[in-house]
């Protein structure tokens, strides 16, 4: 078995995700301080179930997780997973390989988890402490535990070798079995009390369930005439309603009938309503025709007026007006064509000429445009020679800049180098000044550390005080409540359950005995016994005022009452509280008087008192029977409640509380609650004040984290700007590199621009040379101007010809227009003599018509003056009819008026009837309500169980068990009804018989059935549990045994051989020198310590103070060592334990490694060189600027 890889995220320094794989032999882990290494070791515990902030160097849990830097956000959980190579069987899993891993997240929040399965802390402690690998955490030694083992207790080195030897889990499991069994062992003392309570309350509880049992007889005889008498109500009023209800309905029936011969009238007056309207609009219709007709008529004779007026106007002819003359139009448009003709002649005379001179134009242009090719080409060959000398002349100049601008190049390169050098003397400089600066807030970080974790033990000291007095005031206010009830219950007991109830408040009664008299505690049962019936009694103004409370009662049948009478002279004054005398005139001495244990006022005291003066109180029956026997006049009684007397003793068991007892009790429970009260109010107050001290010490914590925080974010910010520092050196040194690179590049190119440069330079000088003048050019240019002259010349005549041609054609147009325009118009003319004509003729047609109208409207108003006629006839005759429906229409509606009367009569006692049903029903409902209510029964099932047709039981049917099984059943297997008939007055006097009865029970507790049987099974529960706890504690006695005679013989060899490892160790440590483990008590292996003997070579000290610190050091490697040599591990984590070695003591110190390793796996921390080379692999752990871990690995043997 060996660790096999450790992979951290998020785990302090280590932000990513950082992988480690081992493998067996020795693996050492290097770097410079504050890099991290000790964080891997910390690792390494925290996964395998450390527990203590401190230990992991951090003041609270969350410490662990990633907290961030100026580059990298914190992170919100830490996870770190370690896999063991588990191909040996050593851990008890059927898994090859183990890997177990923890997160715990910012918010506080932890998982555990085995091969991805989620677990708890416990299942990874159980799981390696079988293979030595405890909580104790032996063998990971990380920096400072080398000095914890020489501060250890004898007690505490006893625990190294228990989980080395595999049995510390042993001693944790007793040692929480222990404190079960004496958690136990206060259970079982409660639950044997508790027992014995309860069988002591059983007594008296099953007496009052006695009493409750009779009250529950009493209570359904009660209730069984109360339901009767309220079937009977209920069916004789259902029968009165059933009465009213069927005149109602009668009633109804006749008001239907009324209301049908209504209907009826009124579908008749509608009716006749309707035909009377019906008439009306014939009325209106034939009137309307009359006047239409009418109006017709002289519409007629007003058109036939009309049409004669216009026959005698179109009679008339019309004059004809003289137009131009057509034939004089026609010669101007003849002449007009002649001009246009000879127009057109010349037209066609300067297109002929047109054309020649485009000819010309077209010949001249051409000449031209030929002369000018030729002089292009010869003006192109010249400027080519020209262009090509300018392209020489432009490389040229290209050339000298390029070589001036590397040049200017070369400068700027070298000034830069210049500026480098400078830069990185300045940042070497600030380098070394930040890294004095980093280890002086280094030095200063433990003492914020300090007092951080003072303030933080303050802090822990004043919540764990606050959760004390919180648990005490929840406590005291359950109390509280506890109390409350307690008297709301014992209020509920003094409370009068006689007939004395009903005399509250009555004008003779003062009040109550239990008010008058207070009784010195523990004297209540013998006074109550004392006053006997009077104990509960009420107190009356005298006589008078008695008999008047005993009248009331009588009056009402509510019971019976007992009265003291109050003497009406002593109303006003104090009550008589001296004793008085016996009746003998001395008292016995082991005997107290009444009176003296009494403390009265008012009248009711004093009759109290006068009720006492023969009474003595003893403690024992015993000494009552010789308090008796020396004063037979007198009555003794107990503090228990027995009564003796010359001729009468009563007593017994205890009773059940008299009301003295309950007020006494009443009283004392109110002062338990006052006091509880001003408890409760205290536990406030303490709680109050120790917040503010609470808040100050959570705010000198917060203040000292803030502080911690602040120190870890200067480091962090020292650590970040020398990380930068650094970047900027390798920054400033490449770039000067990069310089230097570019001046070698410069000064190449300017040596090839230079040679560039002369090569151009004698191109074009030649290009010069070889140039000449040329006087071609200038015959050329003149000859084409001449020629462009012609050419200018021919278009202007063209242009001459075209306008001369475009005046003739519009002379041509303006005299066809003219001569168009003279024929439309003799065309019109003739026209408009032609349209005189026809008009003529129309006239003449439309005179004829409006004859023939005339005519015909003279025929139509004879016709109309007929038919005007006949429609007068009818509006008479429409008329009539309408006045005889008139007078049918009044008759109906007197009739329908008379049968509404009768209606509204008829619904008026509707709703008397209907309001006296109303009222029935609420009597009814609210009979079914009582019911309801007091028996919890509706009015089916009431009248179905106890209605007045049903038998009514014998008296003796509730005392007969067997009564139910001598029931006669009928054929269907239903019991036949036995009894006497049901008689109302009977049923009343048994009302009353049996709530009488149920007076003269006294106090009855209702729960005491329920109480007594919850508490007998209680009672029978808790024995079963108490016999349960007690063979579970046998059971784990005997198994606490075998566990230490188990851990005996294994501590017991584990210590010989880890003793001889010791010796053998220590030698080759210290040679010479002499080392021993004892035992601090031999005789008692399960808790003896062990303290440890060194004596180097040379010296006669033992005691580990006195030595040296390489000393102390090299004894606590030596134990160690002796514990792993002794009890072997998978594998041991070392974190710079050699650091205060010399190298003599190193090399002893690398050898016993080397041992180690044949059997182990190692992984150590170390800064020592020679440590590395004993090592199987490297790794390297650094700190980049970011804050943040890097680790790099390498394997020796490669």
């Amino acid at each position: 078995m060996h660790l096999k890889n450790l992979t951290i995220r998020g785990f302090k320094s280590f932000a990513s995700a950082t992988s480690f794989t081992f493998e067996p032999g020795v693996t050492a882990i290097v770097g410079p301080n504050g890099s991290g290494k000790s964080n891997v070791v910390d690792a390494l515990a925290w996964v395998m179930g450390e527990q203590g902030a401190k230990t992991l160097r951090g003041g609270k849990m969350e410490d662990v997780i990633f907290a961030g830097t100026s580059g990298r956000p914190p992170l919100g959980r830490a996870h770190v997973s370690l896999t063991i190579d588990n191909a040996d069987g050593a851990l008890p899993i059927d898994y090859s390989e183990v890997t177990i891993s923890r997160t715990l997240f910012r918010t506080g929040g932890s998982e555990y988890a085995i091969n991805g399965t989620s677990c708890r802390l416990l299942d990874i402690q159980e799981l390696l402490s079988d293979s030595g690998l405890g909580r104790e955490m032996h063998v990971i030694v990380g920096q400072g535990q080398l000095d914890r083992i020489l501060h250890a207790t004898p007690e505490d080195r006893r625990g190294f070798i228990e989980e080395a030897a595999g049995i510390l889990k042993h001693r944790r499991r007793k040692e929480r079995t222990l404190r079960k069994l004496d958690a136990m062992q206060g259970n079982l003392q409660r639950l044997s009390d508790l027992s014995a309570e309860l069988r002591r309350q059983l007594g008296p509880l099953g007496r009052q369930a006695a009493v409750a049992r009779r009250a529950q007889t009493v209570q359904s005889e009660l209730r069984d005439a109360k339901a009767r008498l309220l079937a009977d109500d209920l069916v004789r009023l259902t029968g009165e309603l059933e009465s009213d209800a069927a005149r109602e309905q009668a009633l109804r029936e006749r008001i239907a009938v009324v209301e049908a011969d209504l209907a009826q009238g009124r579908e008749q007056q509608s009716l006749a309503e309707q035909s009377a309207a019906a008439m009306s609009p014939r009325i209106t219709q034939a009137r309307a025709t009359w006047h239409q007709l009418t109006t017709a008529r002289e519409r007629l004779r007003g058109l036939g007026q009309l049409a004669t007026e216009r026959h005698r106007l179109l009679g008339s002819s019309e004059p004809v007006t003289r137009q131009n003359d057509a034939e004089q139009m026609e010669q101007q448009a003849v002449r007009a064509r002649e001009e246009a003709a000879r127009i057109a002649t010349e037209v066609e005379q300067l297109k002929e000429m047109l054309d020649v001179v485009v000819n010309q134009r077209a010949e001249a242009e051409a000449l031209a445009r030929a002369e000018d090719a030729r002089v292009t080409a010869a003006l192109r060959a010249a400027a080519d020679r020209r262009e090509s000398l300018a392209t020489l002349s432009g490389k040229v100049g290209a050339a000298r800049s390029r070589v001036q601008s590397v040049e200017a190049e070369l400068g700027r390169i070298h000034d830069s180098l210049l500026e480098c050098e400078r830069r990185r003397a300045t940042a070497e400089a600030e380098f070394a000044s930040q890294e004095a600066e980093l280890a002086d807030s280094e030095s200063g970080e433990q003492d914020l550390d300090s007092e951080y974790e003072e303030a933080a033990d303050a802090l822990e000291t004043l919540e764990a005080q606050d959760d004390r007095l919180a648990a005490e005031q929840r406590d005291a206010e359950h109390q509280l409540a506890a109390l409350g009830a307690r008297i709301e219950a014992l209020r509920q007991a003094t409370a009068p359950r006689d007939g004395s109830a009903r005399l509250e408040g009555h004008p003779g009664i003062l009040g109550s005995i239990a008010n008058a008299v207070k009784v010195t505690p523990g004297h209540e049962a013998a006074i109550a016994a004392a006053l006997g019936p009077f104990a509960e009694a009420l107190v009356a103004d005298g006589v008078e005022g008695a008999a008047r409370a005993l009248e009331q009662l009588k009056d009402e049948d509510a019971g019976r009452a007992n009265v003291l009478i109050g003497r009406p002279g002593e109303l006003d004054g104090p009550a008589r509280t001296e004793p008085g005398e016996s009746p003998e005139g001395t008292v016995p001495t082991d005997a107290v008087p009444a009176h003296a244990v009494v403390t009265a006022h008012g009248p009711g005291g004093e009759a109290v008192l006068r009720l006492l003066e023969s009474v003595l109180i003893a403690e024992t029956l015993q000494a009552a029977g010789r308090i008796l026997a020396a004063a037979p006049d007198s009555t003794v009684v107990t503090r228990e409640g027995d009564v003796l007397s010359a001729h009468t003793a009563s007593g017994g068991s205890p009773a059940s509380g008299s009301l003295l007892e309950t007020q006494t009790a009443l009283e004392e429970t109110e002062q338990r609650l006052s006091k509880k009260t001003s408890e409760l109010e205290r536990l406030r107050f303490a709680r109050k004040g120790l917040a503010d001290q609470l808040e100050q010490a959570r705010e000198r914590a917060d203040a000292a984290l803030d502080r911690l925080h602040e120190s870890d974010a200067t480091l962090a910010a020292s650590a970040e700007k020398l990380g930068s520092l650094k970047g900027q050196l390798r920054s400033i040194t490449a770039e000067a590199d990069r310089l230097r690179e570019s001046r070698d590049r410069a000064q190449k190119t300017l040596a090839q621009e230079n040679e560039s440069l002369e090569t151009l330079a004698a191109q074009l000088t030649r290009a010069h040379e070889d140039a000449s003048q040329s006087q071609e050019g200038e015959a050329i240019q003149d000859q084409r101007e001449t020629l462009e002259a012609r050419a200018r010349e021919v278009r202007a005549m063209e242009v001459d010809a075209r306008l001369a041609l475009r005046t003739a054609e519009e002379q041509l147009s303006n005299a066809e227009r003219r001569a168009a325009g003279l024929e439309r118009a003799a065309a019109s003319e003739r026209r408009a003599q032609q349209e005189a004509v026809v008009r003529a003729e129309r006239r003449r047609r439309q005179a004829a018509r409006a004859a023939a109208v005339a005519e015909a409207a003279r025929q139509a108003v004879l016709v109309a003056d007929r038919s005007v006629e006949r429609a007068a006839a009818e509006l008479a005759r429409v008329e009539e009819d309408g006045s005889k429906y008139d007078t049918l229409l009044g008759g109906l509606r007197a009739g329908n008026d008379a049968l509404a009367r009768e209606l509204a009569e008829l619904t008026g006692s509707a709703h008397r009837d209907q309001l006296a049903l109303t009222q029935q029903r609420a009597r009814i409902e609210a009979v079914e309500q009582r019911a309801i209510d007091e028996l919890g029964l509706g009015p089916e099932e009431l009248v179905a169980e106890f209605g007045p047709h049903l038998p009514v039981p014998s008296a003796d049917g509730g005392q007969d068990k067997w009564a139910e099984l001598r029931q006669e059943v009928d054929d269907d297997g239903n019991p036949v009804p036995t009894g006497v008939p049901f008689v109302r007055a009977e049923q009343e006097k048994r009302l009353k018989r049996a709530e009488k009865d149920l007076s003269s029970l006294g106090k009855i507790n209702p729960l005491a059935l329920e109480e007594f049987a919850a508490l007998e099974e209680r009672h029978q529960f808790l024995n079963t549990q108490l016999e349960d706890l007690k063979a579970s504690r046998k059971d784990l006695l005997d198994i606490i045994k075998e566990v230490d005679a188990r851990v005996q013989e294994v501590f017991s060899q584990a210590f010989a051989d880890t003793s001889e490892q010791f010796v053998h160790v220590f030698g080759r440590l210290f040679p010479g020198g002499e080392g021993r483990l004892v035992l601090t008590d031999p005789d008692d292996m399960l808790t003896t310590g062990i303290e440890v003997e060194a004596r180097p070579a040379g010296k006669k000290i033992k005691r580990l103070s006195l030595l040296s610190g390489g000393e102390r050091s090299l004894t606590a490697v030596a134990l160690l060592v002796a514990i792993f040599k002794a009890r072997p591990s998978p594998f041991y984590v070392m974190d710079e334990v050699e650091a205060a070695l010399d190298d003599v003591n190193l090399g002893r110190l690398i050898t016993i490694f080397e041992e180690l390793r044949e059997s182990s796996q190692l992984i150590v921390i170390t800064h020592q060189k020679r440590t590395m080379e004993v090592a199987d692999a490297l790794y390297g752990v650094t700190m980049r600027g970011d804050g943040v871990t890097t680790v790099i690995s390498q394997r020796m043997g490669e």
